[in-house]
């Protein structure tokens, strides 16, 4: 894949502090798609995303806090459990990779 390529990527944390858990929080969902709790799919470039962790590297204590990010591939497959549903007021166009993505995680919109 392309160095300048927008891929997917997961993101999740664990912040052992609640004010340090707010603030990353607050920063992720800048720029990604909350999934679950401390569960986000973020679209962008490699050098977008060196720029997220540069910026959550300063929010959080290493001794303390967990960030884990996995790029996701291009051909997303996954098996989904109990209640999947996008957030309120998310659409979705076919075709956008971050779309495909999320239809892979959470099911078409009208599943119930």
């Amino acid at each position: 894949m392309a160095k300048n390529a927008i891929r997917l990527y997961l993101l999740a944390y664990d912040i052992a502090d609640p004010v340090r858990l707010q603030r990353v929080h607050r920063a992720v969902r800048q720029v990604g798609l909350p999934m679950q709790y401390s569960v986000f799919l973020i679209s962008g470039r490699a050098q977008e995303l060196d720029t997220l962790l540069r910026g959550l590297r300063e929010l959080i204590a290493d001794t303390e806090d967990d960030i884990r990010v996995y790029p996701l591939p291009s051909r997303l497959e996954a098996e989904r459990l109990g209640r999947q549903r996008l957030p309120e007021g998310v659409g979705l166009v076919r075709g956008d990779s971050l779309a495909d993505g999320l239809l892979a995680l959470v099911g078409e919109p009208d599943e119930g």
